[in-house]
């Protein structure tokens, strides 16, 4: 339960992406035949509610959570919970209380893995830890910009003041992290273990940097981009993963879409953009398994599930499922058809959906075990989630106090079923050989995280969309042969 804020902010950032997808899913009924993706689209948006921290609001409908957290960071004198109105972009406003200060962690892994225990009756260290201009974190300064840029496009309309505020964040926080360059595990120790920034901080900048140029539309951020694309391993990175701490295929992407919209970018821009774009495209055929070089390629096991390693490989899938969709939807918008990949191979926008697609289907039982890996979804799911608050019973039905070691004697430890279904949680998955232990202590494979299930709110809302156009269009032409008829 220790909270990492570059992880806060590459889910905020991921589900901001999948917003647009998931607005366009409208409000039909079941998706008929095959998965329903809408069910699975509303299991995802639950899930969120039960990672909530701070004084819930009236409106809470996962029902077996209460309020929790509500002292963190307020031994440093930060409250990070006192007007918790949004529950994600919230919180990194909060978290920056000053131009080149940014708190970064609150609690540490170490005595949070000591103890088993509801969030609710929380005893380990809730003590926060920040970035600033002597402890610099680029990587969680850049990421959190990044998150708030993008949102800060999301409310532009409905809230233009609240977006305002976002943006302004996000540009406070780029130029700190750039100003002031180091690693944030450098500055905080107690995050080395868990949440170490491998990738460094020059994809984080970049991700900030082109999210602004989307968000303001300012060519200056599109220059850092170009000009820092070599230095900070932009156009260098050909990566075969995209996560929490390595963001080069995201960022690659969004710059590919600069070039793939056309005139809005000096002619000066084009060549480094294209090669962004030839790093981007590495990706997305390394999942189709298309690169000439079987190394340049991501493994896929018998099911047909892509595997990159073995400690929650669910990740690695549901952000591929999320890029691969994106991708054939700017293929598409810009009206281009296909990709080239390394030794002359070339792919279809049709095959990165469809690849989007069997991933998504794998998470939701199209695999050898006929397991959904989202918790609530489908007959058989994980019901011994690695998850404490689920795992014990509510705190809603017995206020009790559950101590550190207790819940470990009293929960942990026992055979049967979670109590409480945490529904939309994705698992992290099964091995290279499609084999799954549900148990509790079985973490690399149990465990849910909030990065799992944020990119697949885009691709079932996506899916969905598709299923209920095609719906309508079938629709439209029995209509049209009845009147032929007639």
């Amino acid at each position: 339960m220790a909270a990492a804020t570059t992880m806060c902010a590459a889910v905020a950032v991921l589900l901001v992406l999948t917003s647009t997808m998931a607005a366009a899913a409208g409000d039909g009924d079941g998706d008929g035949g095959g998965f329903d993706y809408k069910k699975a689209l509303h299991s995802g948006l639950l899930y969120f509610e039960a990672q909530r921290s701070g004084h819930l609001p009236y409106n809470q409908r996962v029902r077996w959570r209460g309020h929790s957290g509500l002292a963190d960071g307020l031994q440093q004198g930060v409250d990070h919970v006192l007007e918790a109105i949004k529950w994600g972009t919230d919180y990194l406003v909060k978290a920056h209380t000053a131009a080149d200060e940014l708190w970064a962690e609150v609690g540490d892994g170490d005595t949070d893995h000591y103890c088993w225990q509801r969030p609710e009756d929380m005893t380990t260290s809730r003590q926060a830890y920040k970035v600033d201009r002597d402890n610099p974190g680029s990587d969680v300064a850049g990421e959190t910009a990044a998150a708030l840029a993008a949102a800060s496009i999301v409310f532009r309309r409905s809230n233009p003041r609240y977006s305002r505020l976002l943006l302004r964040h996000a540009e406070q926080l780029f130029d700190f992290g750039d100003r002031y360059r180091g690693k944030y595990d450098s500055s905080i120790g107690e995050v080395r273990a868990y949440y170490a920034s491998v990738s460094g901080y020059g994809d984080e900048l970049l991700w900030a940097a082109l999210w602004l140029h989307r968000a303001t539309g300012r060519r200056g951020y599109l220059d850092y981009a170009v000009a820092m694309a070599d230095e900070l391993g932009g156009v260098g990175w050909a990566v075969t993963e995209f996560s929490w701490d390595v963001k080069y295929a995201g960022l690659q992407i969004l710059a590919a879409k600069v070039l793939m919209d056309g005139g809005d970018h000096p002619a000066a821009h084009a060549a480094t953009l294209e090669q962004y774009r030839s790093k981007a495209e590495h990706y997305l055929c390394a999942c189709l398994g298309k690169n000439a070089a079987a190394g340049d390629n991501v493994n896929r096991t018998a099911g047909g599930m892509l595997f990159v390693r073995r400690w929650n490989n669910m990740q690695y899938v549901t952000n591929a499922a999320f890029l691969l969709t994106v991708y054939s939807r700017y293929l598409r918008d810009s009206g281009g058809d296909t990709i080239r990949c390394s030794g002359g191979a070339m792919a279809t926008d049709d095959e990165l959906a469809a690849m989007a697609r069997a991933q998504a289907d794998y998470v939701l039982g199209d695999n050898p075990a006929g397991v959904s890996y989202m918790v609530g979804y489908g007959r058989r799911f994980p019901r011994r989630v690695h998850h404490r608050g689920a795992s014990m019973v509510s705190h809603r039905a017995d206020g009790r106090f559950v101590g550190c070691v207790q819940g470990y004697d009293r929960w942990f430890r026992r055979g049967g079923a979670n109590p409480n279904v945490v529904a939309g949680a994705i698992v992290g998955g099964p091995d290279d050989r499609d084999r799954f232990r549900d148990s509790r202590d079985n973490y690399m494979q149990t465990e849910a995280c909030t990065y799992n299930t944020a990119p697949m709110v885009g691709v079932f809302a996506h899916l969905h969309a598709q299923k209920m156009a095609a719906r309508t269009a079938n629709n439209n032409a029995d209509r049209s042969m009845i009147k032929r008829v007639d």
